[in-house]
């Protein structure tokens, strides 16, 4: 089959040093590396191709998928898949598959990263050190021990954090849709609602996919709940928190701080200086970027570009995963199929 690996450069640059692997794994096929953005104007230049693999930030719609006549399968290197239209792949019957176990540890450990950069000030003891000030006034930070995680969401990354947080000996509340309460008690955790969670937590992280449901889970109406002098951690996707609330709790010292690995507008950031000037951006878009803008300069907040996935054995977890879908789809076997 021919097979593109696409997605906007920096994302291709992660398994630049991985093209002879992938193509010797995949040596039985024509493969083609996608330097650059993949748009409607241009998908003619891979029109013949059978196979995309790309990453979350290329949106795949109706537009793009009439380009690609010959298309019989997407990779997604990744575990979300929001960023492709399902129901227009099915009545295709393109499948769609994704890398559902990659980088649960990883995740898990960046999120504590951020917790722990928040907890004891890094970032400012960091810089305050760098221009030769010694002076500890300010950066006084406070224990996870005995302190709250509202985990939302405990799958396979969220589990993760879970076991991290037993190992600082912190209490845990997990908020989902369906309770395990073996697994609650395998890992030292309770179930509690959405707005119990939001009221007894220190620390909030999100770790839940990005869905109808989960849009805006976090949001102006129950953004108030939220306990005061609380962190917020989201290393999941940008859109389950609204942006316009965020703001608000910073603002008004709901939240004490926060850790984004992600921002609701996070392609259109990536892309400024390309969109600024044209009339690509829709006035709701335009509004959230322009409130991530302000995000990226309040105080106490941590931003990371997506980065939470980004480990050495990730990457090769997910290269691995792919080229199994890939292989699978040729022979008619299990795939992670999730249309």
């Amino acid at each position: 089959m021919k097979i593109v690996f696409l997605d906007v450069e920096k994302e291709i640059s992660l398994i630049k040093d991985k093209e002879s692997y992938i193509k010797n794994k995949l040596k039985n096929h024509e493969i083609l590396f996608f330097n650059g953005e993949l748009t409607k104007n241009n998908t003619n230049k891979i029109k013949d191709y059978e196979v995309i693999c790309t990453f979350i930030y290329l949106k795949i719609n109706k537009d793009i998928l009439d380009k690609l006549p010959k298309l019989k399968l997407i990779c997604t290197m990744g575990t979300g898949f929001d960023n492709i239209d399902i129901d227009e792949c099915k009545k295709r019957k393109i499948t769609v598959c994704n890398v559902p176990y990659y980088g649960e540890n990883t995740v898990a450990e960046h999120t504590f990263a951020l917790i722990l950069a928040l907890s004891r000030n890094l970032i400012k003891s960091v810089e305050r050190v760098k221009n030769n000030n010694f002076n500890l006034n300010g950066l006084t930070g406070f224990d996870l021990k005995n302190k709250t995680l509202g985990v939302i969401g405990p799958g396979h990354i969220g589990q993760h954090v879970i076991k991290i947080a037993n190992a600082f000996e912190m209490k845990i509340i997990s908020h989902a849709n369906t309770q395990d309460n073996n697994l609650a008690k395998k890992l030292n955790f309770k179930f509690v609602s959405l707005n119990e969670l939001l009221k007894n937590s220190d620390i909030i992280t999100i770790h839940c996919p990005l869905n109808k449901n989960t849009k805006h889970l976090i949001n102006m109406n129950n953004i108030k709940l939220i306990k005061k002098g609380s962190y917020l951690i989201n290393t999941a996707r940008g859109e389950i928190v609204d942006t316009k609330a965020l703001i608000y709790a910073l603002d008004n010292k709901i939240l004490a701080g926060a850790g984004l690995d992600v921002l609701e507008e996070q392609v259109l950031l990536k892309e400024g200086k390309k969109l600024i000037h044209t009339n690509l951006i829709k006035q709701s878009d335009w509004k959230i970027f322009k409130e991530d803008k302000l995000l990226l300069k309040e105080k106490n907040v941590i931003i990371t570009p997506h980065n939470a996935f980004n480990s050495q054995e990730a990457i090769l977890r997910i290269i691995n995963t792919t080229i199994e879908n890939i292989n699978g789809f040729t022979h008619k076997k299990k795939i992670n199929k999730v249309n």
